[in-house]
């Protein structure tokens, strides 16, 4: 499947910023179920400075910098996206045998899922997560299997409800209400996955959304997606340390490599700090705005 996506972020300042320095994450990543066709990145007012770079997870990135006044900046991001849904791959190894390989030992390899096991600025640990968790992790269940019941449990549990949670909404907060958006139900499965001691990271990307029967498109009502990747070192046909396997606890979809092919994939980290849209510095501007619209359609 081609799909195209237009993500409009626009800033209005008052006073006017004097300068400022930004990082946008807006570049659909090339992986083994999309290709990246076409894709760019246009800035107003027009950066003094503006660079590529990678972070610490090969997440591409534009660091840009503007060092004049502005009342207002507009971030537009254009891509096209083949994705591609490959078939179900089996996964039987057993979660504990996943949890006793993250268990610290003198002279244990390097395995790089390893960062993904450990609290982060979004997922703190708290017995809260463990406890709702168990119940799906059940001794000798495959990892496979138990994290698609947390996905499962996680899905028919919460109500996904707009505007319930704000951005730093801790993840223990919205456990405790049994409501938020993707981002929150994202957070709280990666929390319940590390309290079992195992690695769980964030995805950031977009999901094609489907209009009811007789209505059209709306152009900018869709938004940023995120759901969740578990690690299975025992996925046949990849290299140690690729075998990641994607879950939607918002919409209860999983699938090797993406949930299916109306998923996009901008980036992973180990939470939202990680992989947000555009992050940031500036001086002055005492409030701002921010709207974003975001169209996801397929060619």
């Amino acid at each position: 499947m081609k799909l195209q996506v237009t993500h409009h972020t626009r800033y209005v300042y008052e006073p006017a910023v004097e300068t400022a320095q930004h990082i946008a994450c807006l570049k659909p990543a090339t992986s083994n179920t999309q290709a990246l066709l076409t894709h760019s990145l246009r800035i107003e007012p027009e950066p003094s400075l503006q660079l590529a770079q990678r972070d610490v997870f090969n997440n591409e990135q534009t660091f840009f910098s503007l060092q004049s006044p502005h009342g207002t900046l507009d971030v537009i991001s254009h891509s096209i996206v083949e994705t591609t849904a490959l078939p179900t791959y089996p996964s039987s190894i057993p979660w504990e045998t996943v949890r006793e390989q993250f268990r610290y030992k003198a002279g244990n390899a390097f395995d790089s899922a390893n960062e993904f096991v450990f609290p982060s600025p979004h997922i703190k640990q708290h017995e809260d997560f463990a406890s709702y968790a168990r119940e799906s992790f059940p001794a000798g269940r495959p990892l496979l299997q138990a994290a698609q019941n947390l996905m499962h449990r996680i899905h028919t549990d919460f109500t996904y409800e707009s505007n319930s949670t704000e951005i730093n909404t801790p993840a223990l907060d919205a456990l405790s209400e049994r409501k938020g958006v993707c981002q929150d139900f994202a957070h709280i499965m990666i929390a319940c996955l590390r309290s079992m001691g195992l690695p769980a990271r964030y995805v950031s990307g977009y999901l094609l959304t489907h209009p009811a029967p007789g209505k059209e498109r709306l152009i900018g009502s869709d938004a940023s997606h995120a759901w969740v990747s578990v690690y299975l070192p025992d996925l046949p046909g990849v290299s140690h340390g690729a075998g990641w396997w994607d879950l939607d606890p918002t919409n209860d979809n999983d699938g090797w490599g993406s949930p299916g092919e109306d998923y996009i994939r901008l980036a992973f980290g180990r939470d939202f700090s990680d992989v947000s849209p555009i992050r940031g510095v500036i001086y002055g501007g005492a409030k701002h705005t921010l709207s974003v619209a975001v169209t996801v359609e397929p060619i």
